[in-house]
């Protein structure tokens, strides 16, 4: 039985050792193969000083090789964190000394940049993951593991490695070490699996972790209600930091299916991406509705074959329904199934839609998955038990989240006590979404009860982009209000107060905010004002904002 993520794989590979895993652009992969693989990864990463419970960071794309890395991670018994190879590089910097990674995976294209980041890791203070947590010394990592199933140029390696004081093991080591497994007590369920870093209110990315035990509750739900099998083709086109990904690396190991990973930049073009379904043969297919959105206005559906896609997920923010409806006109064959959750709890309900009005309201987020539970709860304190009635979303279970690495504060914020006084002590998930009751009993999203955005699926908190703007020098005040977008999500607008007039334009405070983050969080609109709005408090008046 499997208890540990790492499992899965071990397991698939004794099944059906030839059967093929993964491919991307670098390689593909039997499960024999990347059992192997990414057992020399782990003992590989055991010589390089990493133990039981340590961090790993992964710089690359997602691939067949970053895939092994990942596996190799969890089988010497660490925690993995996927890192934006997008990101800049200030950003990438604090996750590093966040988390105290002890090791850098990185591709070769990345090495420089890993070795650059194990340079500037220098000592820095971090809280253990537990609420009752006392700070403890953190360090960044010394090292980076070079990975890549093309090998590295070993030159190139010693000038790396030279240039910023890194040790840096070159793939040849690790091609080199013994495939024979290693001990398989070097972690239990509830141990960490993996940190998933989101935008954070207070500026600065946290980190959400999650245990093998959470995410085999929602791997083994998502596997059996996708009806995965071991003939399916899987793709996700998330990358490896955000968490849609975890259904195509998981879920389709458990499977004991085939994750192909799209080449990058595919998804810029609409018929590109229709073009790679059918050369593909592509079966499943689960990515943000915006994605999808554009294949159904943009990707000339009727001109390819795509009789082989069975199932179209989507997730991560709300599908306008006029969009959806073109895409089930288009590819009629295919179930739509609608998954909803937060990254701190996997996802927690879904809703397989039948059919799409452009001029009905909402696709609902349904009813809870297999072993968890979800609830609302009005504004006076009462379950939400009747259609039209509004409330907050609640959600307790075995999926969700240990809490925020080094934040016991900001995870009390959310693992909360059951607000209807029946959980026996139980912590359960505050979401801070609102919905509503549907005729049938399934439930409707309306909203965000706090300032956070959904922007391409990705989930942006609005202070984060405000600290952005706060960093330059000057920017004496700052707001970011959301701008509906119903291809994207929202857009942001940036409204801004200078000291003085004409000393900063559009361009050069974007290009400031560029350096701090990712491209998903630069706003699209940037105004610059006297002085912001306030209300009788003082406060900045974001409601007359939003209404200008």
């Amino acid at each position: 039985m499997a208890y540990l993520l790492q499992h899965l794989l071990t397991e698939a590979a004794a099944r059906a050792p030839r059967r093929l895993a993964v491919e991307s652009a670098d390689c593909r992969l039997s499960y024999e193969e990347l059992d192997r693989l990414s057992t020399k990864v782990a003992r590989s990463l055991r010589h390089m000083g990493v133990a039981p419970g340590d961090r790993v960071a992964i710089l690359a794309p997602k691939s067949a090789a970053a895939v092994a890395g990942l596996y190799g991670a969890l089988k010497a018994g660490a925690c993995y964190i996927p890192l934006d190879p997008k990101a800049p590089a200030q950003r990438l910097d604090y996750v590093i000394r966040d988390s105290g990674a002890a090791v850098i995976i990185a591709d070769e294209a990345r090495l420089d940049l890993a070795a650059t980041l194990t340079a500037a890791a220098t000592p820095t203070a971090a809280a253990t993951p537990t609420a009752a947590a006392t700070p403890i010394a953190a360090t960044g990592p010394g090292s980076v593991l070079a990975m890549g199933l093309s090998g590295q140029r070993g030159a190139d390696i010693a000038a790396c490695a030279q240039a910023y004081h890194a040790a840096i093991r070159p793939w040849a080591e690790t091609a080199a070490e013994s495939a024979e497994p290693l001990s398989s007590d070097l972690a239990i369920e509830t141990d960490l699996a993996y940190i998933l870093y989101t935008s954070g209110s207070t500026g600065t990315p946290k980190g959400v972790m999650i245990s093998h035990r959470n995410s085999l509750t929602f791997v083994e739900w998502a596997a059996a209600a996708a009806g995965l099998t071991a003939e399916d083709r899987v793709c996700s086109p998330a990358p490896l930091h955000f968490d849609l990904s975890v259904f195509d690396i998981f879920a389709t190991c458990r499977a004991g299916a085939c994750m192909t990973v799209i080449p990058d930049g595919t998804t810029t073009f609409p018929i590109s991406i229709a073009h790679w379904l059918e050369s593909e043969r592509l079966s499943v297919w689960y990515s943000v509705p915006s994605v999808l959105t554009l294949l159904a206005c943009f990707g000339s559906l009727a001109e390819f074959d795509l009789s082989r896609l069975r199932t179209v997920i989507f997730a991560g923010e709300v599908f306008p329904p006029k969009y959806l409806g073109r895409l089930m006109a288009e590819l009629p064959h295919c179930r739509y199934l609608n998954w909803y959750g937060p990254t701190e709890t996997n996802v927690c309900t879904a809703f397989e839609v039948a059919a799409a009005d452009g001029d009905a309201g909402p696709v609902p987020i349904g009813r809870a998955c297999a072993n968890t539970e979800v609830f609302a709860v009005t504004s006076d304190g009462r379950r939400l038990s009747s259609p039209g009635e509004e409330g907050e979303l609640y959600v307790r279970g075995p999926a969700l989240m240990r809490g925020y690495w080094g934040q016991p504060a900001k995870t009390s914020e959310v693992l909360v006590p059951h607000p209807l006084g029946d959980g026996q002590g139980e912590l359960v998930y505050r979401t801070g979404d609102l919905v509503t009751l549907g005729p049938e009993g399934n439930y409707v999203y309306l909203g965000r009860r706090d300032s956070m955005v959904k922007i391409r699926g990705y989930r942006v908190e609005l202070g984060e982009v405000e600290a952005a703007l706060y960093r330059h020098p000057a920017v004496r005040e700052a707001a970011v209000v959301p701008l509906p977008d119903e291809l994207l999500g929202s857009r942001l607008r940036a409204v801004v107060a200078v000291d003085d007039a004409g000393s900063l334009t559009r361009e050069a405070l974007l290009d400031h905010c560029r350096q701090w983050l990712p491209a998903y969080m630069v706003p699209d609109v940037a105004e610059f004002r006297q002085a912001l709005p306030r209300t009788s408090t003082g406060k900045v008046d974001r409601t007359r904002l939003a209404r200008e």
